[in-house]
Order: structure tokens, then C-alpha cells, then sequence
């Protein structure tokens, strides 16, 4: 009897246990993604053709128990290496684990490799060669703190490639993992499989591989194994035959698969056929949250891989693609068994059912849930299209509140003509975020929980704020966009976060201004500045202006709008300055009075010669760019940055100076002292829905 490995994804360790004993195999252990058992040859050949979720079989070689100080090296040595192939046979090595003395995995490899060539130096007077992409052997250590375990690859690469997929959809499923979600559906081969968010149809595929009782490798060209000294071409080819011969027929009208994608619908019918099963599989185009009848009258099971997302961000647009499904289901799916997985279980609270059984999985990186619900009668009584339930009673108070401020607010907007304005900032703690309105569009920032609120806490009060926004406004799902707020330092806080490029145009006071809901944590335009532009446009009539820390030059616009002689809009950053270039255009400004500085402010101010008669410098709490001297923190920094403006100031000029920085108090003693004026307008550049805010930011007007 030899020794193997069979390797898996976890969660998939059981079912391969059982199919390994089905095919004579003796299971020795399993462990997280690793199944060890014995067998003949006969039954390590059947498993490499026919194992439907084994990722990768190795036989197994060698073990040595080692300690902390032990040496790789000398222990492959002891491997007698020209037994197991020979010198004209190329190598290559791989690594997994850890150990005192092995700095990486490459090096572990390396240590492995230059045993196994100076044997065979000393044996033949020659070396075998290394080929990392296709070599007639692999070879595996394993390490642990207590063993060294050498194994040759038996079957080759990953045999979860099949060799019939043409293309993938966005979220694809690797082909053991689907087979073994079939397996564990429940699904007889008699009964209708339908899969309503089918994508390039994996799991049917391997449903109809299942069911027809075709290895799956047998459309493979080549298995490590043949390369192997003690390979046995009779027996492998006899094997081959057999399976051949074994397929079974399945009727027709059974699998059925539905995508809203064309396109992935092309690739699934493509990926079938090459399977040999395209004729089994019934592939329609079609939305599986509007479902309008059963694919079959007999009941059967649905078994799908829905999007789930992978950030936070996503859950706007899934919590109610989720409650629609289900309201499909409910429908017309009575007495069906829902089988699905998802990374995200909260998304399943939007089902509003309650399952029979789950199991874990793993979906590469990602830990997944594979839940079951049977869609009894009782079950599907709740059929209209309600929002799922929330996870706590208490966060109806957030809907709550959110109305009330709303309805507050709303009459305010329309009076000033006031379009973006922030309806509400985590006036219940518990509820710690941020509700911005867009001109009919969402924002919703949440801000990072302490270390001392629970995580999963955090996240079921997400839900239950995500899932109500959208009804309290009265927008759609897709019109809110959700976004998390660390507390961050430096350039962070202006990170992109991804790049659809989704400008849209927005109006304050005259101006018009480019904002991105999406692509960065910030918009754009920072609401409770609002009347402190509004204050500059008011003040830059005939004037010199310079901004310094532009950022999108929103401040810059109202001055130029107000009639400023010249506008110099100073920031560290391209993106932001070219974003501030486009908002001049926007609002039809443009000239040589405009000038756009890419520099660090204070470096840009020792050298500037200039003097304006109005600065707006609204600095950022704190910075550790690259592309800075220096750290920059407002609190302690302040003073020395008004000591350079100064020299840019000119008689008779004012300076408007701002920043966010919680309990930031301002240096009165020294200012002064630096014969500066200050006057505190902190409360009078509070805007009308900042106001349950009061700290949100300060503000001071300085001349000399």
C-alpha cells in the first residue's frame, strides 16, 4: 500500500473522505484542506481520473520529525533521490509552511532542490534541470515546527481544471467546489436542478458530469504521475477504458440555468459543450429577482452562487436583490429546497427564511456559507416585497430620526436652493454614521468603530442602516452609495477606493461643481464649508485670493466667482488640482488670473514672493506624505504655518483659516503676540444641517 495526500478547499475535507473510500481508498487523517489515505496503485490512478473534489493528489514520501534547530537540507539529503526519477528528468520544487530556519518558502524550495542535485552530482557526475512551469517532476515539502513531509506530485496541476471551462462569469465557482455544493444540496438525479444565477454554468456542469457518471479526467492530456519510475502504462490505460465505457444517460429537462448577462449566457452554452453536456442543460436569459414561474411543475432543488460582494460598499445595491429573489422564490417555488452560498451571512437575513442546514466553505480567499432552506408552505407565507427584517428592533430609531431630520431640513434646501446637504451625523452613537443627500443621490459614510464595539455588531447595525435608507428617501437602491471611514492619516483620507469615474454636477450658491460619489472617500466637496465659501465669494470682489490646501478648488471658484482679480489655487496633489481645473471650466472661468500650483504649501509659501489680499487656507488635521518635508499636524503646526502666511498677507488683507481636528484650540497667546487679530467665526459658519454638529469644524478670520 502507498501513501497520499489528496488536497482540497476546506470545508470540502468529508465529502472527499467518502468519495476516496468509495474508491477503496483507506482514510488515514483529515486535517484543514488535507486528506491523507492509503491505497494500490490501481485505486490512486481512479482517484486522479475520477475525484470530483480533490484539488491536487501527492504521494507521499517521507516524514522526519525534526526540532527547531533542524537543517532541510540534511534532512532531503537522506532521500534517496535517483530512485524516485532519474538525472535527464527536469524538477521543481515546492514549498508550504514554516520553520525557525527557513526565512521563506523560496528558500525552503531551494534547500530541497540543491539536495536533490548534488546526489545526483555525486551519483552520475551529473544534474538533473529545474523547470518551474512544466517539469517532468514535482516535488513538495511541508513543514511544520515538529516535521519535514516530502511528496511527489502524483496528479499533476490543479485537477479542479476539468478542461471544459471557455470563460467565466464575475464571480466564478472552481469546479470541485461546485460539485461539492451540488453533493451537498441534497440533489437527486431524477429531480430538476436549477441554478438562477448560473453564470458560465458551473455548477450545472458538474451536476450533469455527476449525473451522467463522467470522470472528469478524462479530457485531461497528462497526469504527473506518468512521469513516475514506477508508472504502469497497462493498468492506467485499462482504467481509462473503463471510464469511458461507464457514462450513463440522464434526461432531459432536468438542469436548468438563468443569467441576465447574454454574454456569460454564450460563455456557459460554450463551457457545456465542451463538457460533452450541452444538450442536458437548458441556458435562458432572464433576471432572477423578477421570476414570474417555476422551470419545472415538479419541485426541485435551486442551487446558486448569487453575488455577494466582497466590500462593505456593496451592500446597497445586494440587500435588495436578495428580498426580491426571495419574493420571486416565495411565488412560485413552493415545496422547491434553496441551496446557496455567500460570504457575506447578513445577506441572508434579506431571504426572510429560516434554513435547515449550512455548511463552510471556503471560495478561494473568501470564507463562504453554504445554507439550505425548504420553501414549505410556512415558510413562503410572507410573500410581499417588504425590506428584510431588521437585525435589531432599536434601529428603527435610526429610520426614525433620519425622517425627522428630512423633514426638518427639506423646507431649509429649498429655501436657500441648497441641493447637497448632510441629513444626518451619528446622532444616535450607536448608529455612527453619516447620511449625505446628492441632489437625489446617497451617500452613507460609516465611520470605524472603536476597538471596543464589536465587529459583528458593527456590521448587523450597517444592515439595518443600509436597509432603511433607501425607503426613508425614497430612492433607489443604486442611488446610495456606502463607504467606510477609518481614521486615517496623511493622503489616506483622499484614497481612491475604485475608479468607475461618475462625475456628476452640483450647484452651491452660483457655483457649479463637479462631484464623485464613488471613487474616493471624499466627494469632492466638503458640506460644512459651505457658508465659509459662501463667505469668500462675498469677500472676493476686486481682490487677490490665494487657497492653499485647495483640494478640488471649491473655494477657488467661489472666489473667482465673486469677482476676485486673480484666484491661486495651491495642493500637493495632481489629481485634486486637475479635478479643481475642471470646476473652473465648468463654471466657464478661465485666463491667466487663474494660476493652479502643485507643491507642499509650506515649502510653496518660503518661496512664494507674492502677496494677496484674501487667503483661505484650510490645512488637514494631519499628513505624513512622501512628498512633504516633514509630518504635518494641524494642532501643533499651526502656528508656525501663519507665521509664513504673513509675509503673503497684504496690509489690510484677512485670512480665513479652518480645519476639522476635534477639540483643536486654537494658540491665541502666540498669535497675538505675532500681532495677529482673531476673530472666532467658527458659529457663524455653521450651515443649518451641520448644526446637531457643532464641532465638526472651526473657524477663525485673522488680519494684522
Amino acid at each position: 500500500m502507498l501513501e497520499f495526500w489528496a488536497l482540497t478547499s476546506k470545508g470540502v475535507e468529508e465529502l472527499l473522505a467518502d468519495e476516496i473510500r468509495q474508491h477503496q481508498g483507506e482514510v488515514v487523517k483529515i486535517t484543514m484542506g488535507v486528506v491523507r489515505f492509503k491505497a494500490d496503485l490501481k485505486t490512486a490512478y481512479q482517484l486522479c481520473l475520477w475525484s470530483r473534489l480533490a484539488t491536487r493528489i501527492l504521494r507521499h514520501l517521507h516524514t522526519e520529525m525534526v526540532d527547531n534547530s533542524a537543517d532541510l537540507y540534511q534532512v532531503a539529503s537522506q532521500l534517496n533521490w535517483t530512485e524516485l526519477m532519474s538525472v535527464q528528468q527536469s524538477i521543481a520544487i515546492d514549498c508550504v509552511g514554516k520553520h525557525p530556519t527557513i526565512d521563506n518558502t523560496q528558500f525552503g524550495a531551494l534547500r530541497v532542490k540543491d539536495a536533490i542535485v548534488d546526489q545526483f552530482r555525486r551519483e552520475t557526475n551529473e544534474r538533473p534541470n529545474v523547470d518551474r512551469q512544466q517539469p517532468d517532476v514535482r516535488f513538495q515539502v511541508r513543514i511544520s515546527n515538529k516535521a519535514f513531509h516530502f511528496l511527489q506530485d502524483f496528479s499533476g496541476p490543479s485537477l479542479h481544471q476539468r478542461g471544459y471551462r471557455f470563460g467565466q462569469g464575475e464571480a466564478p465557482l472552481k469546479e470541485h467546489l461546485a460539485a461539492a455544493l451540488v453533493l451537498r444540496s441534497g440533489w437527486k438525479h431524477d429531480q430538476v436542478l436549477f441554478d438562477p444565477f448560473c453564470g458560465s454554468g458551473t455548477l450545472l456542469i458538474e451536476a450533469a458530469l455527476i449525473a451522467t457518471n463522467r470522470a472528469p479526467g478524462l479530457q485531461r492530456q497528462h497526469f504527473a504521475f506518468e512521469g513516475w519510475p514506477g508508472h504502469r502504462p497497462a493498468l492506467w490505460q485499462s482504467l481509462r477504458k473503463e471510464a469511458l465505457a461507464a457514462k450513463t444517460e440522464l434526461a432531459t429537462g432536468l438542469l436548468y440555468g438563468l443569467d441576465k448577462d447574454p454574454q456569460v449566457l454564450q460563455k456557459s452554452l460554450r463551457n457545456a459543450s465542451n463538457a460533452g453536456v450541452a444538450e442536458l442543460i437548458t441556458f435562458m436569459e432572464g433576471d432572477a429577482t423578477a421570476l414570474d414561474v417555476a422551470v419545472s411543475k415538479e419541485p426541485g432543488v435551486i442551487v446558486t452562487n448569487p453575488p455577494y460582494g466582497e466590500r462593505l460598499g456593496d451592500l446597497p445595491a445586494l440587500i435588495p436583490l436578495y428580498t426580491r429573489f426571495s419574493v420571486a422564490l416565495k411565488q412560485h417555488y413552493v415545496g422547491w429546497r434553496l441551496a446557496i452560498i455567500t460570504s457575506n451571512q447578513d445577506l441572508l437575513r434579506a431571504l426572510k427564511l429560516a434554513r435547515s442546514k449550512s455548511y463552510q466553505f471556503s471560495n478561494g480567499p473568501l470564507d463562504c456559507e453554504f445554507s439550505l432552506f425548504e420553501l414549505t408552505e410556512k415558510q413562503v407565507q410572507s410573500r410581499n416585497v417588504e425590506a428584510p427584517a431588521l437585525f435589531f428592533s432599536e434601529s428603527s430609531s435610526f429610520g426614525n430620526r433620519l425622517t425627522k431630520n428630512r423633514k426638518q431640513l427639506k423646507k431649509w434646501a429649498e429655501r436657500e436652493n441648497i441641493r447637497c446637504y448632510r441629513l444626518y451625523d451619528a446622532d444616535i452613537p450607536e448608529y455612527n454614521v453619516a447620511v449625505d443627500w446628492y441632489d437625489g443621490e446617497v451617500v452613507v459614510h460609516e465611520y470605524a468603530p472603536p476597538a471596543s464595539v464589536n465587529e459583528d455588531l458593527a456590521q448587523k447595525r450597517l444592515f439595518d442602516v443600509v436597509n432603511q435608507v433607501p425607503q426613508v428617501l425614497g430612492i433607489k437602491p443604486e442611488q446610495m452609495v456606502l463607504k467606510v471611514r477609518e481614521r486615517q492619516k496623511g493622503t489616506k483620507q483622499y484614497q481612491a477606493l475604485q475608479q468607475q469615474g461618475q462625475y456628476k454636477e452640483v450647484q452651491e450658491y452660483g457655483a457649479k461643481l463637479w462631484v464623485n460619489l464613488r471613487d474616493y472617500l471624499d466627494t469632492g466637496l466638503f458640506l460644512d464649508h459651505r457658508i465659509t465659501r459662501k463667505r469668500i465669494q462675498q469677500m472676493a470682489q476686486g481682490k487677490s485670493v490665494l487657497n492653499l490646501f485647495a483640494y478640488t478648488g471649491t473655494a477657488s471658484v467661489h472666489a473667482a466667482i465673486g469677482g476676485a482679480s486673480s484666484v491661486t489655487t495651491v495642493d500637493m496633489s495632481n489629481t485634486y488640482l486637475d479635478w479643481a481645473k475642471r470646476n473652473f471650466l465648468l463654471n466657464g472661468l478661465h485666463g491667466h488670473q487663474y494660476q493652479f500650483e502643485q507643491a507642499d504649501c509650506l515649502q510653496w509659501l518660503t518661496r512664494c514672493q507674492q502677496q494677496y489680499d484674501l487667503i483661505f487656507v484650510d490645512p488637514p488635521t494631519f499628513s505624513n506624505s512622501k512628498r512633504m518635508q516633514d509630518s504635518w499636524d494641524v494642532q501643533r503646526d499651526h502656528v508656525k504655518l501663519l507665521e509664513l502666511i504673513k509675509y503673503r498677507l497684504k496690509d489690510g488683507g484677512v485670512v480665513i483659516f479652518s480645519n476639522n481636528k476635534r477639540r483643536f484650540k486654537l494658540d491665541y497667546q502666540a498669535l497675538e503676540a505675532d500681532g495677529w487679530q482673531v476673530k472666532d467665526i467658527s458659529a457663524a459658519t455653521l450651515p443649518e444641517d451641520f448644526k446637531r454638529n457643532p464641532h465638526i469644524h472651526v473657524c477663525f478670520e485673522l488680519n494684522r
